[in-house]
């Protein structure tokens, strides 16, 4: 009795050893690593260079001020359409006279009595020069009455022709200098214009101030003012831009001169982010050969090269874009229609060379591959790699060659 609990007592133990050996072996056990699969295609692939970019209008027409006077107040505003030649966007008044301190009208007033005086002067001097001519006009009627009876000789007759014209042109010469001592008054009078004289003025003129129009130089769109109010300017100073946003909008992108030098002429772009519900075609259209030194948002010195983009989409496309907006801009540098494509994510560098983790038979086999474009996203393979493949993403330092890996499931 005694004998057959022992051999009980042992086979219970042996079986709850077993079954602990098998949990432990269970538990143990080499499992696969589960891990992300893309798969390995043909079909269409892109390099591009995105950046901001601001739309402008390519030509634009500052109007500045011709002459130096006071701006009337700018009735036109922001996106008024204007024709060339015929819109009259402004108008001008000639500069108001200055303030005058007692000296300088004290001068003036001294001034005009002078130029009163010589003008007297002038007309007393016409008054002798008629009454000389008067009498040699007499003189020379006398003489040719007697020449005609042979009682004056011809040279008598020749001294008082020659005695009347000098006459005359002496009357010429005071009607002349009545003419200048008047311009002289008027002259004077004006110095006594200041700023609370503008009647005088007026009245010295015999008419009223007259303003000065200025006409659109271009057809377009008004694009901004920056004098609305009336006010007294200096010559050439700016007042509106004008400009054609539907005919001559471009863009303009600031790349980064490593970027920039990928970049060729005629090149083509999308713009996205526009605003509208379409993508936006364009083209380079220049690439300037200098570059700018810009401070970016984390305070890095950049060098910075404008490029200018022109817009190849119809303007009913993009209603509503004007003057100095934000878009996006994807420049497309090299595109190619079949090629076999491999995720970015999945290459990984093994010394100088790419490598990707390829799913065969439930394992991780490594192979060398040859890498041609990279865009970020995708890469163009060489060799190495067949269409269809199951490539690692994103492969972990728990995959070796050799590894049991199976596909994550995504619920």
């Amino acid at each position: 009795m005694a004998q057959a609990k022992k051999h009980t007592r042992l086979l219970l133990m042996l079986l709850v050893g077993g079954l602990i050996a098998a949990a432990l072996a269970a538990a143990f056990w080499p499992r696969p690593v589960m891990v992300d699969l893309a798969e390995v295609s043909r079909g269409a692939l892109q390099i591009s260079i995105d950046e901001e970019g601001r739309t402008r209008v390519s030509e634009p027409y500052v109007v500045s001020t011709p002459v130096a006077g006071r701006l009337q107040r700018v009735e036109v505003d922001p996106g008024d359409p204007v024709l060339r030649g015929e819109t009259i966007i402004v108008r001008m008044l000639p500069t108001n006279p200055v303030a005058l301190d007692v000296r300088t009208r004290e001068q003036a007033q001294a001034a005009v009595k002078s130029a009163e005086a010589a003008l007297r002067g002038a007309h007393a001097d016409l008054s002798a020069a008629e009454a000389s001519r008067d009498l040699a006009q007499t003189e020379l009627q006398r003489t040719v009455q007697l020449a005609e009876r042979n009682i004056a000789s011809p040279a008598a007759l020749d001294r008082a022709r020659r005695e009347f014209r000098i006459s005359e042109a002496q009357v010429q010469m005071a009607e002349a200098a009545i003419g200048t001592h008047e311009a002289g008054l008027a002259t004077a009078q004006a110095q006594l214009i200041g700023f609370e004289d503008l009647g005088l003025g007026a009245a010295l003129r015999d008419s009223t101030q007259d303003d000065i129009p200025l006409y659109a130089p271009a057809s377009g769109r008004i694009l901004q003012i920056m004098h609305q109010s009336a006010t007294t300017l200096p010559a050439g100073e700016p007042i509106m831009e004008i400009g054609d946003i539907e005919g001559d909008l471009e863009i303009v992108v600031d790349l980064i001169s490593s970027d920039a030098v990928q970049v060729s002429q005629g090149d083509p772009v999308s713009i996205e982010d526009w605003g509208g519900a379409v993508t936006l075609q364009g083209e380079v259209s220049r690439i300037d050969p200098f570059g700018i030194t810009k401070i970016s948002a984390l305070g890095v010195e950049e060098q910075r090269v404008p490029v200018v983009i022109a817009l190849a989409s119809p303007a009913k496309d993009r209603a509503g874009l004007g003057h100095g907006y934000r878009v996006e801009t994807r420049i497309i540098v090299w595109r190619a229609e079949e090629v076999l494509r491999v995720p970015s994510s999945a290459l990984f560098r093994t010394g100088d060379a790419w490598s990707v983790f390829v799913m065969v038979d439930g394992k991780a086999t490594q192979r060398q591959v040859e890498i041609s474009h990279n865009n970020g996203t995708q890469a163009q393979a060489l060799r190495g790699l067949a269409e269809g493949d199951q490539v690692v993403i994103y492969p972990s330092a728990a995959i070796q060659n050799g590894t049991a890996i199976t596909r994550r499931i995504v619920e």
